[in-house]
């Protein structure tokens, strides 16, 4: 199959035809479950371009993503949730005043959740980035565990440990696929611009990347500040989609599955964090009848909880074995892919 401009064309705009489809036909036919986990899936694309940014492109070990996260979430419920259920919230600490009667729409509360993650992340990153490997990892890990501890320790702002329920549910599946549709494009367009190159460059060797003028410093907090402000906008709508909130969501083990997205579907490709986001996001929730009693023909069992990790875990070791560099390593998806494939040609 011989693929050129004409026919990468029409198959472009088959594939976005399908996609848009699709996303139509979940809306009106999904259960409310599969519903769930079509629009987690989606969530998890956003979260996984975000972190991509900084461990892929950039070359930087960032694991403080459940921090900008849940700045995002606890912002974004504060801003949209009714004075009436805010009270309902803090009955064992009345409500700051300044937050007690605010109530905006959701389009403006995600922007500005996502803008104060980005603030964060640049106060954070200005510091910590001076530092490399390990200990950037564990500078922003401890960066993301003091944000969680805050926010568990903010009684009269964001009920401490008892969290936030009854969040307005606008995280719609339009919602969500529609910026997920958009985070991919934007992710497309920069990293295929001058900035893009240029993290790029500091990955694969930075001292030749100053060498040939590229600010380091600067590269690196622009960076680390979109991919914040892109953390900021999944929490807020993980938050929205779940209708409740509570610090013990933000811990390093949510961080951890993202780190997973990235690493499986090829650190520095975008459609491999698309199509990791997908396969683990379903994966987990199929083999969650592994917690639950088990029947089989020579033995039973009365529930063995933490199972589905362990086999979940196995089904990882062996990918990361015998395919290190993820599902499409550093590529992207490309229609001259189909050459490939072993069809019968016509003589």
């Amino acid at each position: 199959m011989r693929i050129n401009r004409k026919t990468r064309r029409t198959l472009s705009i088959a594939g976005c035809a399908l996609i848009l489809g699709f996303i139509v036909l979940a809306d009106n036919a999904f259960s409310s479950f599969s519903l769930r986990i079509f629009n987690l899936c989606g969530i998890y694309i956003i979260l996984a371009l975000s972190l991509n940014l900084i461990n892929g492109f950039t070359g930087l070990f960032s694991l403080g993503h459940a921090g900008f996260m849940a700045l995002g979430a606890y912002i974004s419920a504060l801003l949209t949730m009714s004075p009436a259920q805010k009270e309902m919230n803090f009955f064992l600490a009345p409500i700051t005043p300044i937050l007690a009667n605010i109530q905006i729409p959701f389009i403006p509360a995600l922007i500005i959740a996502g803008l104060a993650a980005g603030l964060a992340g640049f106060l954070i990153g200005t510091p910590v980035l001076r530092l490399r490997d390990d200990y950037l990892a564990i500078a922003t890990l401890g960066f993301a565990e003091i944000i969680r501890v805050v926010l568990t320790n903010m009684q009269s702002v964001t009920n401490g440990a008892l969290g936030l329920k009854g969040l307005p549910k606008y995280a719609s599946t339009y919602m969500i696929w529609g910026l997920v549709i958009g985070s991919v494009v934007f992710m497309f367009a920069l990293i295929n611009s001058a900035f893009g190159r240029a993290c790029k460059a500091v990955r694969d060797n930075e001292i030749a990347a100053q060498a040939m003028g590229v600010n380091i410093a600067r590269i690196k907090i622009t960076s680390f500040t979109i991919s914040s402000f892109m953390a900021g906008v999944g929490g807020a709508l993980l938050g929205h989609l779940m209708n409740t909130i509570d610090p013990k969501m933000f811990t390093f083990s949510l961080t951890y599955n993202i780190v997973l997205i990235v690493v499986l579907g090829g650190s520095g490709s975008i459609s491999g964090s698309c199509v990791a986001a997908i396969v683990v996001t379903v994966a987990m929730e199929a083999l969650r009848f592994l917690d639950g009693p088990l029947n089989f023909l020579l033995f039973q069992t009365q529930g063995l909880p933490g199972l589905r990790m362990v086999v979940f875990s196995a089904l990882l070791l062996l990918v990361v074995i015998y395919r290190q560099q993820g599902f499409m390593g550093k590529r992207e998806f490309a229609w001259e892919m189909l050459e490939r494939l072993p069809l019968k040609r016509k003589a």
